[in-house]
């Protein structure tokens, strides 16, 4: 009837005015006077040995290296936001892969490393160093839980989604704070990375299993001081090209 037809016009009025917002970035949603926000950018570390293999890699396992196309990669997104030159500060894993691909783009950059804890990546517990499929082979039920629960823990004492979600809250709180208004290079993995995105756009955990994150690939976050956010950028790899 009449009523639907004013009710859809009013969404697309509203739809619109938002599309409107959205693409006036000076304007965007927060209101001038909340200052510059503290914007993160996020680069997954380049490819390790394991990475085009697909095998759980996390904090648990091997600790492996940046292969050469991983050093490559990391010579790339360093160049690339060299000529972008924001990024004021360089953030990293203590695992070995973001730790070398930190120091890699932070010596283009002309910067030092500081090494965060909190940005480490899950640990995958008893998968480290499996595929996919031998997990579904040797731990069906355990993977399957975690497939349906973010409690739920890898075999053996893994870390739950839940679990590096609380994690990565508390990080991003202190790294927000520490930052405000001054733009910083996250050196990550995919779970820390993806758990950013999540969280900034007020996702269900099961997002996480809805999202490709490239190696070396770059993503950003602004957080503004009345604790919004605003996803800029998801897995971009044009520097890699």
């Amino acid at each position: 009837g009449a009523g639907g037809a004013e009710a859809a016009g009013a969404k697309a009025d509203a739809d619109v005015r938002a599309a409107r917002a959205v693409a006036t970035p000076s304007a965007g949603w927060a209101p001038a006077d909340l200052g510059p926000p503290a914007t993160f950018v996020l680069l997954r570390h380049g490819e390790t040995p394991l990475t085009p293999q697909k095998r759980f890699s996390g904090s648990g396992g091997s600790d492996p290296s940046l292969s050469g196309v991983g050093r490559e990669q990391a010579e790339k997104a360093g160049e690339f936001l060299a000529r972008r030159g924001t990024v004021q500060a360089v953030v990293a894993s203590p695992l070995a892969r973001t730790r070398e691909t930190a120091g890699i783009v932070a010596a283009r950059l002309g910067l030092d490393v500081t090494v965060e804890e909190g940005l480490r990546e899950t640990d995958f517990g008893a998968w480290e160093g499996l595929t996919f499929g031998e997990v579904r082979e040797r731990h069906p039920d355990d993977l399957n839980a975690w497939l349906s629960s973010p409690d739920a823990e890898p075999t053996g004492g893994g870390e739950s989604f839940a679990a590096t979600a609380a994690r990565v809250a508390a990080t991003r709180d202190r790294l927000t704070a520490e930052y405000r208004g001054r733009t910083v290079l996250l050196v990550t993995h995919v779970t820390p990375i993806k758990t950013f995105i999540r969280l900034a756009l007020g996702a269900p955990p099961e997002a996480l299993f809805r999202m490709e994150l490239s190696a070396a690939s770059l993503s950003a976050v602004a957080y503004y001081a009345d604790g919004n956010a605003s996803v800029r950028l998801f897995n971009d790899t044009s520097h890699l090209r």
